[in-house]
């Protein structure tokens, strides 16, 4: 067994995930997405899934809006974003909502939000349509999902071991992210649902983790992954965790405990209006 990292994960799976994951991947993408987006001052701006809030919050650094809003339908994540933008003194309303039913008037807002999002909705096209039905017309929409699992090397070896090491569909979770292997998919939800002037373009930023083993721990303690080890007795559970973090290694050519990870990951970023 490799010798287990000096820190332990305390908190829960939101705040963990605002605690590292936010800062090593997801703030990436919510530059490059609000930059792409480029809000205007005095406008009502929607970010739909919002997580922990790191969409939302780089909107209102970035420009005055009318109003911020930010809906999710986990209210751990929900908890964690009103905290935050308490402390920040940031003007963002939280609401629990699901993307299928969103609780706003036709023409609501003038620009929605969707970070790496999409790929979780149950049902991809009614979501679509739900965010063209609150947008004004000519309102805008931005919009990411990953793109295929092999092109983040990093979680395509996490796939891989998951599935060795705990059976056959470990991986589903982390596989679903990446569901999107295919720009054309992706523009053919977005024109069914009524959206033109229809852009996508495929993005990729460089994700670093200090170690395998952080990597590793970080995505199951922080994602929806956790439900797979929370059951196990300690001792079972940092075993299957150093297996995993061993394989991992092996496929990425690197030392399970120390060696840093370094890797591109890809998503495609579209824009359109309504």
């Amino acid at each position: 067994m490799a010798t287990h990292e000096p820190w332990q994960l305390v908190g829960t799976a939101a705040e963990l995930y605002e605690r590292y994951l936010v800062p090593a991947i997801t703030a990436l993408w919510a530059t490059d997405l609000v930059n792409r987006a480029c809000p205007r001052p005095g406008e009502r701006i929607l970010d739909v899934a919002c997580g922990t809030g790191i969409v939302a919050r780089s909107v209102s650094n970035h420009v005055t809006a009318k109003r911020i809003v930010g809906v999710d339908i986990n209210p751990g994540m929900l908890a964690v974003a009103r905290s935050i933008s308490m402390d920040q003194g940031l003007p963002i309303t939280w609401i629990e909502a699901s993307a299928l039913d969103l609780p706003f008037q036709d023409c609501s807002f003038d620009l929605v939000l969707c970070q790496l999002g999409l790929q979780f909705f149950p049902d991809q096209s009614a979501a679509l349509r739900e965010l063209f039905r609150v947008l004004v017309p000519d309102g805008r929409l931005a919009l990411s999902v990953y793109s295929a699992l092999k092109n983040t090397p990093v979680a395509h070896a996490l796939a891989e071991a998951l599935d060795r090491h705990l059976g056959s569909g470990a991986s589903k979770i982390k596989r679903s992210e990446h569901s999107f292997a295919d720009p054309s998919e992706l523009r053919r939800l977005l024109a069914d649902a009524g959206f033109r002037e229809v852009t996508i373009q495929t993005v990729a930023q460089t994700i670093r983790f200090t170690s395998p083993r952080e990597y590793v721990r970080l995505q199951i303690a922080a994602t929806p992954m956790a439900a797979m080890v929370a059951g196990m007795e300690s001792t079972k559970r940092e075993a299957v965790i150093d297996a995993i973090t061993e394989d991992l290694a092996t496929s990425l050519g690197r030392s399970a405990g120390t060696e840093e990870v370094i890797s591109p990951q890809e998503a495609f970023v579209a824009l359109a209006r309504r």
